[in-house]
Order: structure tokens, then C-alpha cells, then sequence
């Protein structure tokens, strides 16, 4: 219940706020005001969130006014209204101290979320449990129908208690991820997602695309990309895929890039490489995810590269 209530808060806010910003805009058709009277009429919640709107953007707005620095910042203009919507939140909650950390934009979306090295073991409602690598986001929303866990950044371990009357499912990316036994693990990348079965099988099938879902048995771990079809399956070392859980990342043959980017979960800063043929350098290996200064000293020992630290940024270079 208290999963179902956070989800429904989540969607009051951003209702509120798209609310908010279309009557700051041109004006409400007649219709439009209709709807907006209704929502507002609907549920007390409704106009509580709406009225926190207005404090929140009204307070962000004082505080750019009254910061040179904000005040003068210049954003491109976008062709696209949704993306301003949530740049405008996260300016105004950082501006106005509604979000408690840098990360507003994914806490604005997500239910549960770890930080830096954090790798939290965290029980759903209805007795199944998720391990969240670190820095990693999830939202969730279980129904009398069905369970839905959203992947929004990172990874995370399932372990699917059985509910004959209600599937259990993760969306991440374009692709949906359907329990057909117990245990899952499913990684959302910039370019790939990596579905990795330890029990039983899953279903993974494209969200928008119409294409017939894909059967995944235990051991086997499917990938697919932008649109969410399957493109590949194989058979995977499982120890390896799911080392992350142990502390440890194992790689073979992998760019560099890769393995500073999972290196960087763990570190407070960033990790950047700026020279592109670097970047693809392969790696195999076994690193201590938990120790970032060990795993940069075998990779500057096994690569004949240098790491420089500055502030709070790590530099790789040859």
C-alpha cells in the first residue's frame, strides 16, 4: 500500500506541475479550464499539490533573481515541452531547497534510488526482493492486476515471489522484462540493456514495437537496444554478470570506457577519459568495485596509462 501511495503522489506532483506550467503559458482554452477545474475538484490532494507548485516555483524564481549566476545562465530553447518541464523543476528545487540532494530530477521519478557505492537489499510489498546496484533508480507501481518495477538508471537484482494473479514485470529502456519463475537481473546501459536469467526464465518483449517476445531461460542473458526488440541471447557466466553484488566487476575484453563508467558508481566524482582512441582501449580483468584507487592502480599498471586527480574529477590519459 504505501508503494501504491508513493506512486500515486509521484503522479499528483507531475500532474500539478504541467498544470502549473500550462497556465503560466498562453492561457487555458475553455475546455482546458474545464479539465483543470475538474482535476483540481477531483481529490483535496490535488489542489495541495497544486498549491505547492506555485509556493515552489515562486520561491525558485526569487532565488535565480537574487543570484548573478542563475540569473544570467542562458538555456537553448527546445523544440520538445516536455524536457523543459522537468529542467524547470529541477532548477526550481534546487533553487528553492525543495530537493534535498543534486540528483532532484531522478528523486522527482523515483521510489527508490542508492548513491554512491550503495548497494541496498530492499523488500516490495508483495514479499519479493530487489538489490539495487549503486546509483541506480527505480519506481514502482503494483496493482490488483500486475506488478510493474521501472529501471529508470543503473541495475538491479530481482528475486519475484509468486502470484499466479498478478505478473511481475521490469520496464527499462524501450523493453519489458516478465517473470516466468523467480530470479532476474536486468542492467540498463546508454546504448544496450542486459537481461541475465539465474532462475527459471523470463519474457522480454519490446514496449512500442510489434514484435513477438522473446523466451530467456536460466543461465542465458538477451540484450536489446533503442527500440526494445531482442537482438541477441547467449549464454553467460553468471558468477561474472552478477559479481557486482559481490563487490567485484569482471570484465573481458571490455572498452575502457565501460569499466571507468561502472567504476564510477562507486566514486564520488567523475571519471573522464578525454582521448576517444583510449577510450576503446580493451580491458579484462577483475576489479575491487568497492576500492576505486585499487581499480585504477591494476588498470594503470596493466595499461601503461596515468590517472590525475583534480578536485573531484579523475583524468585518465596516456
Amino acid at each position: 500500500m504505501a508503494q501504491q501511495s508513493a506512486g500515486s503522489a509521484r503522479r499528483r506532483h507531475e500532474e500539478a506541475a504541467d498544470w502549473f506550467l500550462r497556465n503560466r503559458g498562453a492561457g487555458l482554452t475553455a475546455a482546458e479550464q474545464r479539465d483543470f477545474d475538474n482535476w483540481l475538484d477531483r481529490d483535496p490532494e490535488n489542489r495541495i499539490a497544486y498549491e505547492a507548485a506555485q509556493r515552489l516555483m515562486g520561491e525558485a524564481r526569487h532565488a535565480i533573481l537574487s543570484d548573478p549566476a542563475l540569473r544570467d545562465f542562458k538555456v537553448k530553447p527546445r523544440r520538445n515541452l516536455a524536457k523543459p518541464v522537468v529542467a524547470i523543476l529541477f532548477a526550481a528545487g534546487l533553487a528553492g531547497g525543495v530537493f534535498v540532494a543534486q540528483d532532484g530530477i531522478m528523486r522527482l521519478q523515483a521510489d527508490a534510488m542508492s548513491g554512491t557505492g550503495e548497494m541496498p537489499v530492499i523488500a516490495l510489498a508483495d514479499g519479493s526482493r530487489m538489490q539495487l546496484n549503486a546509483h541506480s533508480a527505480v519506481a514502482y507501481d503494483f496493482t490488483p492486476a500486475m506488478r510493474t518495477v521501472r529501471l529508470l538508471r543503473g541495475e538491479a537484482f530481482f528475486q519475484v515471489a509468486k502470484d499466479a494473479t498478478r505478473p511481475f514485470a521490469v520496464e527499462a529502456g524501450s523493453g519489458r522484462t516478465t517473470a516466468l519463475g523467480t530470479a532476474f537481473n536486468v542492467r540498463l546501459g546508454e546504448t544496450e540493456t542486459d537481461v541475465t536469467v539465474t532462475e527459471h526464465a523470463v519474457s522480454v518483449a519490446a514496449l512500442h514495437a510489434d514484435t513477438p517476445p522473446v523466451r530467456v531461460q536460466e543461465g542465458n542473458q538477451a540484450a536489446y537496444g533503442a527500440n526494445g526488440t531482442v537482438r541477441d541471447v547467449r549464454p553467460v557466466d553468471l558468477s561474472a554478470a552478477l559479481a557486482w553484488r559481490s563487490g567485484l566487476l569482471v570484465v573481458d575484453n571490455a572498452p575502457l570506457a565501460d569499466v571507468a563508467s561502472e567504476l564510477g558508481r562507486y566514486f564520488s566524482g567523475r571519471i573522464i577519459i578525454p582521448n576517444a582512441a583510449l577510450a576503446q582501449r580493451r580491458v579484462s580483468g577483475t576489479f575491487s568495485i568497492t576500492d576505486t584507487g585499487a581499480a585504477l592502480a591494476f588498470l594503470e599498471q596493466s595499461l601503461g596509462i596515468k590517472t590525475i586527480k583534480i578536485g573531484p574529477l579523475i583524468v585518465i590519459r596516456e
